[in-house]
């Protein structure tokens, strides 16, 4: 799963629609949107956002937020470490090989580690 896809499954449920329907409606498969809400393709297009957004007649402070969830939900994460402290590929590596075990919890305490870290 996905931030994008909670959200769009989400809003399909607090509108009464099915995938079929909103497939029909924007122009995509029913397939390809359950892969999306499913996190089992990329990050959406932005042409493709701005039809559920449109579909959905989100308002633009919101829409904003929602493009910010698909920015968030690429399934196929790379971490860039060229360049860093031989720790920090060791970490993205640990992480990658690690997260899958992860429960939600966990994942929640690495989040707010890592959310109090950058804020300093």
């Amino acid at each position: 799963m996905t931030p994008f896809g909670d959200a769009v499954r989400a809003l399909r449920a607090q509108r009464g629609v099915t995938q079929k329907q909103m497939a029909e409606a924007i122009g995509v498969s029913p397939a390809y949107l359950s892969a999306l809400e499913h996190g089992r393709r990329g990050k959406p297009s932005f042409d493709f956002l701005q039809r559920v957004a449109g579909y959905f007649h989100i308002i633009w402070d919101d829409a904003e937020a929602f493009f910010e969830i698909a920015d968030q939900s690429d399934p196929r994460v790379v971490i860039d470490t060229i360049g860093l402290p031989s720790a920090h590929t060791a970490f993205a590596n640990h992480l990658s090989r690690s997260i899958g075990r992860l429960d939600e919890d966990a994942v929640a305490e690495l989040e707010a580690v890592l959310q109090k870290r950058l804020k300093r």
